[in-house]
């Protein structure tokens, strides 16, 4: 699994290149965020480590130009900046994940290891429960047969089946969602997550919310 490194400090980024290497990672380490901006674009990586203080540009600059390009390689966000909103801020401009240093070195692997395998859960066919995504039908279903919803719950439940378990910012669903003709406000799209949690009742599969920072499909236990 080939990861980039993009961090300036260079004790803790030889300490995770080198600690990366040893858990079996293939591992490239840029410095600054116009050489981070470049490698992310190359589409060589399974998935990337982000800082967000680095020179020439920073990490907030390198992930809105990085997803405004369509890359979809997983960003994780790697930083000291432990705030709620640096974090709402982070996840909304497009980061997999956000985790303040210092952080264990097993479970950064982890985490990579995590996003990877979600980034891979973008087949035709996704399940969840009984919960199914047909890609190419454009289609849900449950155990109890074809799941009909309204254009924008289906939209809304499409993003968070992209894959199942990842995060999603409510101001992500809000853009997801721009093309229609009208916006949608916080208190329109919890009523349509209102409506999918009632819908997708015994089907394995649940909504949970997030406060402050957004939504996540799951699993039920």
């Amino acid at each position: 699994m080939r990861i980039l490194l993009a961090e300036d400090d260079p004790l803790l980024g030889d300490g995770l290149q080198s600690g990366l290497r040893q858990l079996g990672f293939a591992l490239d380490w840029v410095r600054d965020g116009d050489a981070a901006a470049r490698e992310l674009r190359s589409g060589a990586y399974a998935a990337a480590v982000l800082d967000l203080g680095l020179p020439q540009r920073d990490g907030w600059d390198v992930l809105a130009q990085v997803r405004s390009a369509g890359v979809r390689v997983p960003i994780l966000v790697l930083t000291a900046r432990d705030a709620v909103p640096d974090r709402i801020r982070g996840l909304d401009l497009g980061a997999d994940d956000y985790v303040v240093k210092p952080v264990d070195l097993h479970e950064l692997a982890a985490r990579l290891r995590a996003l990877v395998r979600r980034a891979k859960g973008t087949e035709d066919i996704v399940l969840l429960g009984q919960l199914k995504l047909d890609r190419k039908a454009r289609r849900f279903s449950t155990a109890s047969g074809p799941l009909d919803l309204p254009a924008r719950e289906f939209e809304v439940l499409w993003e968070l089946m992209s894959p199942p378990g990842r995060t999603v910012s409510k101001r992500a669903l809000s853009d997801k969602l721009s093309s229609f003709d009208e916006s949608l406000g916080d208190n329109a799209l919890e009523a349509f997550i209102s409506r999918l949690r009632k819908k997708l009742a015994g089907s394995g599969a649940s909504i949970r919310t997030l406060r402050g920072i957004g939504y996540l499909l799951e699993a039920e236990v």
